[in-house]
């Protein structure tokens, strides 16, 4: 049997990575394909950081920056009233900067798509930029943004290291999928393990056909015009 608790505790985490990356990264990506900062580019580092970093470096940082002998981890513990170490919310976080370039780089992808003439024109007619992005810029490039939607979400159902770090391996409290995949394979629960890795690379097919899709459609769209 997979394990319910731990397949419900990742699509939960993955669910709320993928809502708080559309929240934040939707307009980190607009930012980064509008703005005009000759040092853009250091931002732009930062944000693709995660791709080239060692979780588990990550995961030490998150640990040290706001675990309990640190200001901002005690400031942390005394208002919410545990630990960021080994707790959901510390998935969470972890989580969501360890996928943040899954989200921003296909979303300002698909907004440097956008035809600057239109945006332009909206502006013109008196818009305001906000409702410019919304009515002009996101129609527009709702492709990308559900792809990108799309590969955070599978990416946080996979994560592992990072999750490890920050999280630990606590029974319906921070244990994910790829945890419970390790559990077993150290138990040597062989078929266990094979079941839930089954899931996840069924899941992870899934996506890459959807994100595929998404990225083609619009190209057969032009080219029926």
């Amino acid at each position: 049997m997979i394990d319910r608790a731990a397949l419900t505790l990742s699509l939960e985490l993955a669910t709320l990575t993928t809502i708080a990356l559309l929240a934040f990264g939707l307009p980190i990506a607009h930012w980064l394909v509008a703005s005009r900062w000759r040092w853009k580019f250091v931002i732009e580092a930062v944000v693709a950081l995660p791709l080239v970093l060692p979780p588990t470096v990550l995961g030490f940082y998150l640990l040290f920056g706001l675990g309990p002998r640190s200001p901002l981890g005690q400031a942390y513990e005394a208002v919410v009233g545990h630990r960021f170490p080994f707790s959901f919310e510390g998935l969470l976080v972890a989580s969501i900067l360890y996928s943040l370039p899954f989200a921003v780089q296909p979303f300002a992808a698909a907004l440097s798509t956008v035809d600057p003439r239109l945006v332009e024109a909206s502006h013109s007619l008196g818009v305001s930029r906000l409702g410019t992005f919304f009515r002009v810029s996101v129609p527009l490039s709702w492709h990308g943004i559900l792809a990108g939607a799309v590969l955070t979400f599978a990416h946080t159902l996979g994560e592992f290291g990072v999750v490890l770090m920050v999280g630990g391996n606590i029974a319906g409290r921070t244990r994910t999928l790829s945890i419970a995949i390790f559990d077993h394979v150290e138990a040597l629960e062989y078929d266990a393990a094979n079941r839930t890795a089954a899931l996840l690379l069924a899941l992870s097919f899934a996506v890459l056909v959807l994100v595929y899709g998404l990225q083609r459609r619009p190209l057969y769209r032009w080219n029926e015009r």
